[in-house]
């Protein structure tokens, strides 16, 4: 053996030991050798080196390196080789293309591009969507499917049965009439819509109608959902059937133009909306044939849309009695008949709740007679069931003779059929009775009751999602068990969940009848819809996941966000919005985006996460841009600009400003946010004479009823920003009117203690105050005794109009002249005369002008004595104070002279 394999001690230092840092140590003697010395590493040298001569044998095979060759070509390092260099891993490089960026949920999102007619959208989901006028070379063709590839696209829009025990097949019972109605009608190109309740049997006569027709078109039967989607979703549903293309998404300008030539018979299950709005979907396709269903409630088919209807009802009590028959498996007993009479009676014939009945004889019959022998194949160990535990052992061992030599069977025999012998019954009949007619009329509670625990728990995360069953892939993780996912098959078998759109949800009435018992039952809380957002929230930000299968579990992901907003828990709404919305606009579901969009931009709020707030403003302005709103999407942009103007986010911000520069640029004429005039008027100083200082500040206040004139440029005050600059408006006008109405009632504080200046709404009073230098005029007074008029002073209004004061000239005769009137509003009269003039300060006061408001308050003149003698000397001249209030609430305030 060589050294390297060799027996212990036949290498060298091979039973050295070694020290604490695995180095192995010399011998004992001295020298380097010594214990605890390092021993430089050698490499082994080469155990064989042929030296081959000249005339090798090699060199007559060309194909067969020499010994010389093998010893001078470079030997490549062993792995095992501590000394040499470790290969360097070369790495694939990263696809430029393929851009990637953290998301909120700790998982990655491509950044996706999507081009519509008129621009092209990066969707970012970091800094939010950028959107670019779509350059030509960017622009789509679509191209049609063939019908192979839309009968694939349809089948994986269609929910696939669930794992777990099968539900019984049951037929189409007294529908036939309906059918041949329905076919008829389609055959001549009619488009008809069936109208029926919740549990009618809408969805199998869909069925069963659309497999008829399938050669009736020649596109075939296009089946879509109408399940929570709006007119738009549909068209777009549509469109997706028909032709290919994942990244782009038609305008709604441009989908009649695609979908007029489709000729096929177009069913639309749970419809939500009708008159203009199904109007609109009929004339998008008009050589296609719609067979819609819908619930009473929903709107009518516009007359002149030529929509036929179709009202379901009940069925018959025969065959609701055969119908249950049919879902218990077995011939009903005599007690069961009559129960069944009484059933039909309270739930007017609907078909799906004798399935529900059926599935409660099912449970009742799993508890009176025992579950079937498991049978095992391994006889020869185990020996045949039949067999006790004291049999003999020759009776363990199966007989085969009858294999050995097989008779051959008489054909003129005639076959026997042993007969069927129903287990012994486990439990009395008496200990488990039918069902109450409480019970049956409300059967969820009762059926539920009798299911397994991974079930009850899917139910309780199904009614914590207002109805919407998970996908069966998602129940482990969410329920805890590994074989969850055959929870929903247990819950569709019994008639508790039903087939909608892509995914199942609770059937109707079961989410209101669950509610109350797993609530009273410590089985449903808060912590299921959070338990949903947050694994959900996971699920959507994987790399793995496509946004195509995202998309399909929409209305679970949605539900679990509005149950979070709703039960205080918003910040897990956030997050599942957050990572959510970019994928629901990738995969062209924009209802979705846009619900989705909504909820976290309310959750957002009420969390107080103004960074995420606005990121859902700038995405909805987006989405508004794309829908050709400009209004709304100048006022959401608006509004993220702002709060992200506030956290100082510079790369948002720019994204924003560039959005709304093109939603500008394509809609220059559009409303903008416009202050109110009267708040600017505030800020500057108002235009009144130097000479004159005025000598009341008067509060303009428009009255209860005023309201702002209409104008094309004023916008209704919409979105978070627009909410804070009124608000912000209103306190500052709030402040300045109080701080005017403060300085006009002291400005009479120097007058006389018992009769203050008081000014009120819709009164005229005229005071004379001559102690009060800051609100009386100055006064000029002639040497013969006359005085001269003080100049006319201009009075400011709020609104910074001036208008005309009037000016009342001073007599010697002790009367005075009427001064001219003063025109204010586009109406004017004249102050009537003084009631009382002495040489003593008179205080006179006039009676209000007509109003359209009465006054708030009288005014009461002072008794005064008039004097017994009259006055040797001419009177001093004197100067009152003047106030008005006009209809139009502009109060003048002008000096006049009293003689």
């Amino acid at each position: 053996m060589d050294q390297h394999n060799g027996e212990p001690g036949e290498r060298p230092g091979q039973d050295e030991p070694f020290d604490a840092f695995g180095v192995r140590s010399g011998g004992t003697g001295g020298g380097p050798a010594e214990r605890g010395a390092l021993v430089p590493y050698e490499p082994p040298t080469a155990p064989f080196e042929p030296a081959a001569p000249a005339d090798s044998a090699f060199a007559d095979f060309p194909d067969f390196p020499d010994a010389r060759d093998v010893r001078d070509a470079p030997v490549e390092p062993s792995l095992f080789d501590a000394a040499a260099p470790l290969p360097k891993a070369i790495r694939p490089a990263r696809e430029p293309l393929e851009l990637t960026s953290g998301t909120p949920s700790g998982g990655s999102a491509r950044v996706r591009r999507i081009v519509t007619p008129d621009y092209l959208l990066t969707v970012n989901p970091v800094d939010g969507t950028e959107v670019t006028v779509c350059p030509p070379e960017e622009r789509r063709t679509p191209v049609p499917r063939t019908r192979a590839e839309r009968t694939a696209h349809l089948a994986a829009q269609r929910p696939s049965p669930p794992p777990g025990p099968p539900a019984p097949e049951l037929p189409l019972l007294e529908r036939d009439e309906e059918r041949e109605r329905l076919i008829r009608l389609l055959a001549r190109g009619r488009s008809v819509r069936v109208t029926g309740p919740s549990g009618a049997g809408r969805t199998a006569l869909l069925e069963s109608v659309a497999n008829a027709c399938a050669d009736l078109a020649p596109d075939g039967v296009l089946w879509l959902s109408g399940y929570r989607r709006t007119v738009g979703d549909v068209l777009h549903a549509l469109y997706s059937v028909v032709y290919a293309g994942d990244d782009y998404r038609p305008s709604r300008t441009e989908l009649p133009g695609l979908l007029r030539e489709t000729g096929a018979v177009v069913v639309v299950d749970d419809l939500e909306f009708g008159g203009t709005a199904l109007e609109e979907l009929l004339a998008a396709a008009p050589e296609c044939a719609f067979l819609l269903a819908a619930t009473p409630d929903v709107a009518a088919p516009p007359a002149e849309s030529g929509v036929e209807e179709v009202f379901l009802s009940g069925l018959t009590r025969v065959a609701c009695v055969d119908l249950l028959t049919l879902a218990a498996g077995r011939p009903l007993e005599e007690d069961e008949t009559a129960w069944a009479a009484d059933l039909w009676f309270e739930s007017e014939g609907l078909p799906l709740r004798f399935v529900q009945a059926g599935a409660l004889l099912r449970q009742r019959d799993a508890l009176r007679f025992p579950p079937e022998p498991d049978w095992d194949d391994s006889v020869w160990e185990n020996g045949t069931p039949a067999a006790g535990a004291a049999a003999p052992p020759q009776d363990l061992i199966p007989d085969l003779t009858g294999f050995d030599d097989p008779a051959a069977p008489d054909p003129a025999a005639p076959l026997e059929i042993p007969p069927v012998i129903p287990p012994p019954a486990r439990v009395p009949t008496a200990d488990v009775p039918l069902p109450s007619l409480a019970e049956s009329a409300a059967p969820a509670d009762l059926l539920a009751s009798r299911l397994s625990e991974s079930a009850r728990e899917a139910l309780a995360f199904a009614v914590a999602l207002d109805g919407e069953c998970p996908h069966p892939s998602h129940l482990p993780a969410l329920v805890g068990d590994t074989h969850g996912d055959a929870a929903l098959g247990e819950m569709t078998a019994v008639g508790l969940a039903v087939p909608v759109a892509a995914h199942y949800r609770l059937a109707a009435g079961v989410t209101q009848q669950l509610a109350a018992a797993l609530t009273a039952e410590g089985e449903l809380s808060e912590v299921q819809a959070h338990s949903a957002a947050l694994h959900y929230a996971w699920w959507t930000g994987h790399p793995s996941v496509t946004a195509a299968r995202a998309a399909a579990e929409s209305e679970a992901i949605i539900a679990a966000m509005s149950a979070c907003r709703d039960n205080g828990n918003p910040t897990a709404a956030v997050l599942l919005a957050r990572t959510v919305a970019p994928v629901f606009a990738a995969a062209l579901h924009w209802g979705a985006w846009e619900r989705a969009l909504r909820i976290g931009q309310e959750a957002a709020r009420l969390s107080g996460e103004v960074a995420e707030e606005a990121y859902f403003h700038h995405e909805l302005g987006v989405l508004a841009l794309c829908n050709g709103t400009m209004d709304r999407a100048r006022a959401e942009l608006e509004a993220s600009i702002a709060l992200r103007g506030a956290l100082a986010d510079r790369q948002g911000t720019v994204v924003g400003r560039r959005t709304l520069a093109l939603v500008d640029d394509l809609d220059p004429a559009g409303s903008r946010l416009e202050l109110p005039p009267a708040a600017a008027d505030f800020d500057a100083a108002p235009d009144a004479p130097a000479a004159t200082a005025p000598l009341a500040v008067i509060h303009q206040r428009p009255p209860a009823h005023h309201a702002p004139e209409p104008g094309p440029k004023r916008l209704a005050v919409v979105g978070t920003r627009r909410n804070m600059v009124a608000a912000g408006t209103g306190v500052l006008l709030a402040a300045v009117l109080g701080t005017i109405v403060t300085l006009g009632a002291t400005s009479g504080a120097g007058g006389d203690s018992d009769q203050k200046n008081q000014v009120k709404p819709l009164e005229s009073s005229q005071e004379e105050a001559p102690d009060a230098p800051s609100t009386t005029a100055p006064e000029t007074t002639s040497p013969t005794g006359t005085a001269s008029s003080p100049p006319a002073s201009a009075t400011t209004t709020t609104t910074g109009t001036p208008t005309t004061a009037s000016t009342t000239g001073g007599s010697t005769g002790g009367t005075s002249a009427p001064p001219p009137s003063s025109s204010t509003g586009g109406t004017s009269q004249p102050p009537p005369p003084p009631t009382h003039t002495s040489g003593q300060p008179t205080r006179t006061t006039t009676k209000p002008p007509p109003s359209t408001t009465p006054p708030t308050s009288t005014a009461t003149t002072p008794v005064t004595t008039p004097p017994t003698t009259p006055p040797t000397t001419p009177p001093e001249v004197t100067q009152s104070q003047t106030v008005s209030a006009p209809p139009d609430f502009t109060d003048t305030a002008a000096p006049t002279a009293t003689p």
